[in-house]
């Protein structure tokens, strides 16, 4: 029995979620944005577009950070097989000094909706901040919970930026990159006390160490 009441709730929150995209657009093309890495101290900055077909409903879909990294990965191809579109575009940790965190990750967003093969009808974008696209675009809070089309974004941007940085712990070991994904924990402030900053580490992120 209890089961099969997690099942329908299950159900439910996926079918709310489907609804909230259809209710944005009558007819068209929706694109949901989300990004993943703007709080770590190293690394980039890794936003993701995805037009997924209007009746699609992909079992699990969830807000990335409430879903272990061994369920993201296998969403990662559910979402790729399933979306209409997708596209990731990252943004590095030089350009973050640069230009900041905020504009960095509005650069990655752009980027990622410019690099869809398709031009969407609307763009849902997590967050209350609209990246300055040149299509119309709906800020959603928590939008990654509430939108099935960000949420599939989610991971894609989430997963891309993990494994980068798994790959990236063999160029810098003793970081922890693979394990903390550049994000200051204890164990990663202690790396850098113990072998100083490398070359992926944002500066601006760590004024008071330098």
């Amino acid at each position: 029995m209890v089961r099969r009441r997690d099942e329908a709730t299950e159900a439910a929150r996926l079918a709310e979620m489907l609804e909230f995209d259809r209710s944005r657009l009558a007819s068209g093309m929706i694109a949901g944005v989300d990004e993943a890495g703007r709080g770590p101290l190293a690394g980039p900055v890794t936003a993701a577009a995805v037009v997924l077909p209007e009746d699609a409903v992909i079992d699990g879909l969830n807000d990335s950070k409430k879903l272990s990294e061994k369920r993201r990965e296998e969403l990662f191809d559910v979402i790729r097989d399933k979306a209409l579109a997708y596209a990731v575009y990252s943004v590095d940790e030089k350009r973050i000094d640069e230009i900041n965190i905020l504009q960095a990750t509005f650069e990655a967003m752009r980027g990622a909706v410019g690099a869809l093969d398709v031009i969407p009808d609307l763009v849902l974008v997590d967050g209350n901040r609209s990246p300055g696209l040149e299509l119309p675009c709906e800020t959603v809070v928590k939008g990654d919970s509430k939108s099935m089309s960000i949420a599939a974004a989610s991971i894609l941007a989430k997963v891309t930026r993990d494994r980068y940085m798994r790959r990236i712990a063999e160029i810098y070991p003793g970081y922890g990159f693979e394990k903390h994904k550049g994000y200051g924990t204890k164990a990663h402030y202690e790396a850098i006390e113990r072998l100083g900053i490398c070359d992926i580490h944002r500066r601006t992120f760590l004024k008071n160490i330098l």
